[in-house]
């Protein structure tokens, strides 16, 4: 397939996936070849959300000059789109049932109803059922848009009943150039972002245009580094949850209390005044939803960290069988050859399927140092608590 370069609308947002963009661009132009389910797969950072937001407007809009209409699909206002994503821990069932209600509803202006699902990965097995039923005998102009890391994710009757798109991973040096052309970053941080970051554009960008971030990135490999006993233990897991702590916090207290005035200006209240009975009920609901949200981001930030650690050791692992290239954390290149020299490659292993364990065991509401302390034994000992084998 030859690659085109996008147009401004609506692919303007999409970067690095010309075939993708390519494929879908001929079915939204072409009934024949429409299908009434995708799924869209690829590694985080991959821009699987811009993809499916731009698909969306070509859809819905009536025609390719439709600019107004892309535009108002692309800001998420058109009555012909329903977007849900999740900032919870899962998708909750109650809330795939309106949308699989509303994908029974005619289009209002456009040439297509879409609903699009952006993290179909967080749906428990009985939430997927009631998305499943929707999928089975879809309404002729109503057509499904997944989002998903892997095809892995979903169930195989989900699967089954969707056109799969798999999305390119882009290489450093791509990333480094986005990042330098969006935010200005000088080429060797926006290099460094990208490859720490392991070419996640979102993440990329975020390391480039803050310092903070790099910092604590780098300060919490060297405290890993250098733990050499359970005082280390304790006092590096202790760091590292306050530190995701302060981040989700840091990226959740200004939207919280933006969302909390934008409310009560809108039923009419100032701010400092008394909150009446009647409007209790939907701050209250307001601030369990940010609390989910909280939740979900300080899991999201100690997933970054167990990503992070995850490319220390899987760097330790290359040095030990003699390979140096493609390393990802250069700037600890020299610490990484001293441990090298001092453990086996068996040794490495474990640690980084204790990671991939810990990664598990958060997701299933294990207290975060508690986890974190036991992946720290780990790499002090060589040894994994509850097992007989040495490393």
């Amino acid at each position: 397939m030859t690659s085109v370069a996008a147009p401004s609308l609506p692919w303007g947002e999409v970067w690095g996936q010309d075939a993708a963009v390519e494929a879908l661009s001929a079915a939204a132009a072409d009934p024949a070849a429409l299908a009434h389910g995708y799924l869209i797969t690829g590694p985080p950072g991959s821009g699987r959300a811009p993809l499916a937001l731009a698909f969306a407007a070509a859809l819905i809009a009536n025609d390719p000059g439709d600019e107004h209409t892309m535009r108002q699909v692309l800001a998420r206002t058109h009555s012909d789109l329903t977007l849900l994503r999740t900032e919870g821990s899962i998708i909750r069932i109650e809330d795939a049932r309106k949308m699989a209600a509303r994908s029974y509803l005619a289009p209002s202006a456009g040439r297509h109803r879409v609903m699009v699902m952006e993290d179909a990965d967080r749906m428990p097995e009985r939430t997927a059922n009631v998305l499943l039923k929707a999928l089975e005998e879809p309404p002729e102009r109503t057509v499904w848009i997944l989002c998903a890391p892997s095809d892995a994710d979903l169930l195989p009757t989900i699967r089954s009943r969707v056109r799969v798109l798999r999305l390119r991973e882009p290489g450093v040096d791509e990333v480094a150039r986005l990042i330098t052309a969006r935010t200005g970053a000088e080429p060797d941080v926006a290099e460094q972002s990208a490859r720490h970051a392991q070419r996640h554009i979102g993440m990329a960008q975020r390391l480039a245009t803050d310092e903070a971030s790099r910092t604590r990135r780098d300060e919490t490999l060297r405290g890993v580094l250098r733990v050499r006993g359970i005082g280390d233990v304790v006092e590096v897991a202790g760091q590292i949850v306050q530190a995701a702590t302060d981040d989700a916090k840091a990226l959740t207290a200004e939207r919280d209390e933006a969302e909390r005035s934008s409310l009560l200006r809108t039923v009419g209240i100032a701010d400092g005044a008394r909150i009446p009975p009647a409007v209790r009920s939907q701050l209250s609901a307001l601030e369990d939803d940010q609390k989910r949200r909280a939740t979900r981001s300080l899991r999201d930030g100690l997933d970054r960290v167990l990503t992070d650690l995850q490319s220390l050791f899987r760097d330790l692992v290359m040095l030990q069988f003699r390979r140096e290239t493609d390393i990802i954390n250069i700037e600890l290149l020299e610490d990484l050859h001293e441990l090298a020299a001092r453990w086996s490659a068996d040794r490495t292993l474990l640690v980084l399927d204790h990671i991939a364990e810990t990664r598990e065991a958060l997701e299933q509401n294990v207290q975060p140092t508690l986890a974190l302390e036991s992946l720290l034994v780990t790499v002090v000992s060589g040894r994994a608590p509850g097992r007989e084998k040495k490393a």
